[in-house]
């Protein structure tokens, strides 16, 4: 059992204090054993009394008990006056006092203020449970001034606001009057953007009163669905997430051979809302919600599109509510999945499940499942069928095990309801692909594919071929380095002798020199004619085409001088490597003994990051040019120093976060310190106007905070620590985890003449300074997600924004996202 803000050597300490001032001489075994048991006996209770009182909002009581325990412990130490012996009982209740005072004063993270905001609402909520379904939710909970307020809290902790600064700006009392006589006026609490240009597309957004009740009405769904949603979903639940989405493909999945994707394409229609609140009133019975839901609907604010816009990445044109509706609404096809599972694989293809009990077959399924005595050739050949489904929002990633006509028979049945029954439109062009082809499969921005996993054995051959081709290539390079040696030598002895003066050697009739001097032409000086022989002879050896002047020295002129023996032992031992390199390693094992044991291949399933996409979003951004060279980014080189690199630091943290998981990660590494950093560096040199490395030097602390390659797995394991997971909660994190990214130019400094507040929901902050939005993508159906949003609706662009210098900074480093912004608030 683990106290909260204890640390490990304070409990060793008070275990040593127990056991050295125990007077009786108990083995130490026994006492160890009674001081652990009393240890959690005392930690069950402290804690269980601190949940209580906690959940019933009575922390004074709890203090109060706390005090009881000190009391406890002056009574036995009283009785034990005189023997000079602190007591045990004394110990445990320093500790619960010290446990309790720690949590009284810890300040708490946003996301945990959250979580205390809606377990305050889920109280309300299950208070309205009757006969197994919620009613009046919108009487008796929404409108409720308390749950508006809670509501508008929570928009500002995603805004990373300070709630505990009163903001008098809405009447919540006057809004739950509203919603309670059904007067709320939806369309009256909405504003509409239209791009620029030839084409408008309008843009239709809530403000800040119809924001509030969304985001009450959200966590009332949550709260209500998150229990019973599959697992299969992963996109903005609890507990889930992209992460999680992968790890399942990667681990859970074993042995498919055939796997696809499905793309949907469909706006919210009448049909489509039809069927979600159809879906909604098995659990909600509640005609005033579903009101404000079609008002919505009416109004055109709710923005839900099924694979327009990429999920969970903040942005302003899909509102809380798309998430848990799109799950809510999918959970159906979940749950169809269910049955066609259990049809494929329990049953016949040809068969279909009838309520009327009488076949047995599905029960047979369920005993062969549990116990492996039944027929060995069928359960061979019901558990070789196998089917899996994992499904990110509207991402839809499917792996069969079995043949291609089972696979084709099963994707067939997906799109039929999806098409028939949910009414949406299916991108029916995907093909079906083997798993152990080359390519993969894309899902989430990644690409899913199989690889062959090396047993041990593979990978000592494997090791000892590199150890081989290694040594050989040393060999090779002192070799030619010898040779090169050899050669410059000659030439520089030749070149000197090239005069006849010089030469001593023509007096010696037995000399080479002299035997080749008698072919030479009457008139001909001796160095043209040693010249006219060099020329001859490099038209023999071709050295024009040869690949350099060292090959040229070493081959002709070196080797042919060295003795046979020496030159045939060298050839042929590297010869005999490079045989050993290029054999099969099979054929290796086969000389292993026992290679059969432990020589075996596991193909795994591997997650990979698209490299060719991320160095074209760079490309797009303005962050590299079309060689791959890093740019200066002109739009930011007005804007202070720290603020710029917080815009590049953004888009290496949003990196980290999605692509932890891959395998190909160190190549992310290096493009984040190749390309993202030296493109930060250079656009501060430009807006300095002095060198790069002088940058480096004066921004070194600055600089940090775009993580080196180095620093990365720190990054990581900050990353993926328990208080940072609770904190990364994608239910709750809507919008920002993985926000969109976008440019900010810096438009005008605010003056005393034309003021400007922060745009962020809830912040009364002055802003210094508005900004120009800049929209980096807009394509609708992108190819490959990249960690953040790509694409943001036209009419955002070019769109000035007032920002206060810590929200500036949030929306860069991926703190808030565009969902916290109103738009509205221009005036």
């Amino acid at each position: 059992m683990r106290f909260v803000g204890l640390s490990s050597f304070r409990k060793r300490n008070l275990l040593k204090c127990a056991i050295l001032q125990n007077e009786n001489f108990v083995p130490v075994n026994s006492l160890f054993k009674t001081l652990i048991g009393t240890f959690l006996c005392a930690s069950f209770t402290a804690i269980s009394v601190f949940v209580k009182d906690y959940h019933r909002g009575r922390l004074v009581k709890r203090r109060q008990d706390s005090i009881s325990y000190s009391t406890l412990a002056e009574a036995d130490d009283i009785s034990d006056k005189g023997t000079g012996k602190v007591t045990l009982a004394k110990n445990l209740a320093f500790l619960i006092e010290e446990s309790t005072n720690f949590d009284d004063e810890r300040p708490k993270s946003r996301m945990e203020l959250k979580r205390s905001l809606e377990l305050r609402i889920k109280k309300r909520v299950k208070e309205q449970y009757v006969n197994g379904k919620f009613q009046n939710l919108m009487e008796k909970v929404i409108a409720n001034p308390e749950t508006l307020q809670d509501s508008y809290n929570s928009l500002r902790l995603n805004s990373n606001v300070d709630i505990t600064v009163n903001n008098d700006s809405v009447s919540f009392a006057t809004m739950a009057e509203e919603l309670y006589s059904g007067k709320f006026d939806v369309k009256a609490n909405t504003f509409s953007m239209s791009s620029k240009g030839a084409r408008k597309e309008v843009l239709v957004l809530p403000n800040l009163k119809l924001k509030v009740v969304q985001e009450a009405i959200r966590i009332i769904l949550e709260l209500v669905y998150r229990p019973h949603l599959s697992k299969i979903s992963h996109g903005c639940r609890s507990g889930r997430g992209h992460s999680t989405a992968l790890k399942y493909i990667s681990k859970e999945i074993s042995n498919p051979d055939w796997w696809f994707t499905l793309l949907l394409n469909q706006k919210l229609d009448s049909r489509v809302l039809a069927n979600i609140i159809s879906a909604m009133e098995n659990k909600i019975e509640d005609p005033n919600l579903y009101d404000i839901i079609r008002g919505m609907f009416d109004a055109q604010v709710l923005n839900l599109e099924f694979g327009g816009f990429p999920k969970s990445h903040g942005l302003p044109q899909e509102g809380v509510l798309c998430p848990i509706l799109m799950n809510i609404y999918l959970d159906l096809f979940d749950r169809e999945f269910y049955r066609l599972s259990m049809r494929y694989e329990a049953l016949s293809p040809d068969f279909h499940i009838s309520g009327d009990g009488s076949h047995s077959k599905l029960r047979s399924w369920f005993r062969r499942q549990l116990k492996d005595n039944e027929l060995n050739h069928t359960v061979e050949e019901n558990i070789s069928r196998r089917l899996h489904c994992c499904r990110f929002m509207d991402e839809m990633f499917f792996a069969v095990s079995g043949t291609k006509e089972a696979a084709l028979a099963f994707k067939s049945d997906v799109v039929n309801y999806l098409q028939n029954s949910l009414h949406l439109n299916v991108d029916n062009q995907t093909e079906i692909l083997p798993c152990e082809g080359p390519h993969g499969i894309s899902f989430l921005g990644t690409l899913v594919r199989r690889s062959v996993k090396e047993s041990p054995a593979v990978k000592a051959v494997h090791k000892l071929k590199d150890k081989v081709k290694l040594f050989s290539l040393d060999k090779q390079e002192a070799w030619n380095a010898g040779t090169v040696r050899i050669g410059k030598k000659w030439l520089a002895h030749g070149l000197k002798k090239v005069k006849e003066s010089e030469i001593k050697h023509l007096a010696d009739s037995n000399s080479t020199l002299s035997q080749i001097s008698s072919f030479r032409k009457a008139g001909m000086q001796f160095d043209h004619w040693y010249k006219l022989l060099l020329k001859v002879w490099m038209q023999d050896v071709k050295a024009k085409s040869a690949e350099s002047e060292e090959l040229l020295l070493s081959k002709y002129v070196a080797e042919p001088a060295l003795p046979q023996e020496l030159r045939e032992s060298f050839y042929e031992f590297q010869k005999r490597a490079e045989e050993y390199v290029s054999s099969e390693t099979a054929a290796i094992l086969a000389l292993l003994p026992n290679s059969r044991s432990f020589a075996k291949s596991i193909t795994i399933t591997e997650i990979v990051a698209p490299i060719k996409a991320i160095k074209k979003r760079l490309l797009r951004y303005g962050l590299c040019t079309s060689e791959g060279y890093p740019r200066t980014t002109s739009l930011l080189i007005l804007q202070d120093s720290i603020q710029i690199i917080d815009w590049f630091s953004g888009i290496v943290r949003r990196w980290l976060r999605w692509y932890g998981e891959c395998k190909n990660f160190s190549e992310i590494k290096l493009i984040i310190s190749n390309e993202v950093r030296k493109s930060c560096i250079r656009t501060l040199a430009a807006k300095y106007r002095i060198h790069e490395s002088e940058i480096e030097k004066r921004f070194d602390s600055e600089l940090s905070r775009i993580p080196s390659t180095q620093e990365i797995e720190h990054e990581m394991a900050y990353e993926t620590s328990d208080s940072q997971a609770f904190d990364n909660d994608e239910a709750l994190m809507y919008g920002i985890s993985y926000s969109g990214l976008c440019l900010l130019s810096l438009a005008r400094v605010v003056s005393q003449s034309r003021p400007c507040n922060c745009f962020v929901i809830g912040c009364s902050a002055a802003a210094p300074s508005v900004y120009t939005v800049h929209v980096m993508e807009r394509q609708k159906f992108p190819g490959w997600k990249t960690g953040f949003s790509s694409c943001i609706h036209p009419s955002l662009n070019k769109r000035r924004i007032g920002l206060c210098k810590q929200h500036l900074e949030n929306l860069y480093l991926g703190h808030i996202s565009l969902q916290s912004i109103d738009f509205g608030a221009w005036k």
